[in-house]
């Protein structure tokens, strides 16, 4: 046997090894799920990682490291039905912060400082989970997102600033100390553990798109509390020699617009005429929604920058929020191909069972605002144009959700967004996130098909989404079972 003859012998070898342990069908595939320090606490960690790998094939735990929000940390949403595992109870005090240990050498750059998250005192739910997780040779990601809380010390010096002046929950992408909070955390994980990546997530939008209300949920916004007005973002716009009194005054005019539109109030020309006539007249307001993006994506960038500083293998990628699928005015913004600059793999929010009331919600918002000379369902047929996908009627949209083939598109348009590439593309499944009375609830079907759908469509992987403390093992296991 020759050399070569040897070489190749021994990896057929390997190879085989590897595929008596796994499924054919997981060879080069990721199958992540996104779960919270506190089903660790609540089940312990052997047995949660046994059941990932039994039940669903798991090969990659996206951990929610660091958050203050119920989305990604803690057990089920207060008042929703609770899974069929871990304490069955809500934590009523649930508080978030940094799950992991704060080593605090890296934050000496920002005010936010105070990070450690009270809940589980004593348990780093990154070194508790990654050994074990390395021992049955599953990945680990520290997944951290952009959601805050007020009463944090040092967060009032970060945080944006309304149309109307006032403090907003939210923080400002142009302060100097929100970037190197981000550029610190970022270094902790990177540094302080053996992590394989980490994927950041910001389900954020300039004030443009919150003014008018394109967002599900975007009809409650008050359009006059858009942001960010802040000195570091007026001090931004100057330098770039944008008309800052000018961009104040023509948002202020867009909300008035917004406002009196949700009232019905029709101007003469109609609604979409005089949302276009008042960009024309005010090129500051596109021009300020371009400044509010080019924080956000800096922070891609920046984060990026320093976790391959330390260790370039590591990968970096990023939470694509949902609206990407029902606003065209933020999908114009979320250029895969810029994502491409600074990412080692997307993770494409595709959530087709919430997907439905969602999109109903988005139309109904947009429809009280730009897009208010159209009856509703004309409006869902023009996002179901714009988007590039088809599915269920308005009236029906809330109860049966979206599609499997809407996962299907929407994963072909981002694996071609990316070109050529070495991006990889893991399209969010959702499980069990909560909807209201009457709506679309997960069944093990949709997430066999979702699956099937995203693997069909030539996706690198797939997340399993939002948390694993709100889900369903049977519907865990469908996962698997799509496989």
């Amino acid at each position: 046997m020759s050399e070569l003859s040897r070489r190749e012998f021994a990896k057929l070898i390997a190879v085989a090894g590897v595929a008596a342990r796994f499924p054919a069908q997981r060879i080069g595939r990721t199958v992540g799920i996104q779960v919270g320090a506190v089903s660790f606490v609540d089940e312990g960690v052997d047995n949660v990682l046994d059941r990932f790998q039994r039940d669903a094939n798991i090969n990659a735990l996206f951990i929610a490291a660091f958050s203050y929000g119920r989305g990604i940390a803690g057990r089920q949403v207060p008042g929703e039905l609770l899974p069929d595992h871990g304490k069955l109870e809500y934590d009523a005090n649930f508080h978030g912060g940094n799950y992991a240990h704060t080593h605090e050498q890296y934050y000496a750059r920002t005010a936010l400082k105070k990070i450690q998250a009270p809940d589980h005192p004593g348990f780093d739910v990154l070194a508790e989970v990654l050994p074990r997780a390395q021992a049955r040779r599953m990945k680990t990601f520290a997944w951290y997102e952009d959601v805050f809380r007020h009463d944090l010390e040092g967060v009032d010096r970060l945080q944006e600033v309304t149309l109307s002046g006032k403090k907003a929950g939210t923080l400002c992408f142009h302060n100097p100390e929100v970037q190197a909070f981000w550029q610190a955390l970022t270094e902790d994980y990177v540094r302080s553990y053996p992590i394989d990546g980490v994927m950041w997530g910001s389900e954020r939008q300039g004030p443009f798109g919150n003014a008018i209300g394109a967002a599900h949920g975007g009809a409650g916004a008050d359009p006059f509390e858009v942001k960010c007005f802040c000195n570091f973002c007026r001090g931004e716009a100057k330098s770039r020699g944008i008309d800052v009194p000018r961009a104040v005054e023509g948002y202020k005019k867009l909300a008035a617009l917004v406002r009196d539109s949700r009232a019905a109030q029709r101007p003469a020309d109609g609604y979409f005429v005089s949302y276009w006539r008042l960009l024309v007249k005010y090129p500051e307001i596109l021009a300020w929604e371009k400044l509010w993006n080019d924080g956000q994506q800096l922070t891609y960038a920046n984060i990026h920058r320093v976790a391959k500083s330390i260790r370039t293998e590591v990968a970096v990628g990023w939470h694509i929020w949902h609206n990407n699928s029902f606003s065209p005015f933020y999908r114009a913004e979320q250029d895969y191909a810029e994502f491409c600059k600074y990412s080692d793999f997307l993770k494409v929010v595709m959530y087709n069972n919430c997907g439905g009331p969602r999109l109903a919600s988005y139309v109904n918002s947009v429809g009280r605002s730009i897009f208010g000379d159209l009856q509703p369902e004309e409006v869902l047929g023009l996002t179901y144009k714009t988007q590039n996908y088809q599915d269920a009627n308005l009236e029906d949209l809330p109860r049966k959700g979206l599609s499997a083939n809407y996962v299907e598109r929407e994963t072909r348009r981002a694996v071609t967004g990316i070109s050529d590439s070495a991006v990889k593309i893991w399209p969010g499944i959702d499980i069990d996130i909560p909807t209201n009375n009457g709506e679309k609830k997960t069944e093990p079907q949709d997430v066999r098909e979702a699956v099937r759908a995203a693997f069909a469509a030539d996706a690198d992987g797939v997340i399993l989404s939002r948390k694993y403390s709100e889900m369903r093992l049977a519907n865990l296991r469908a996962a698997g079972e799509a496989l």
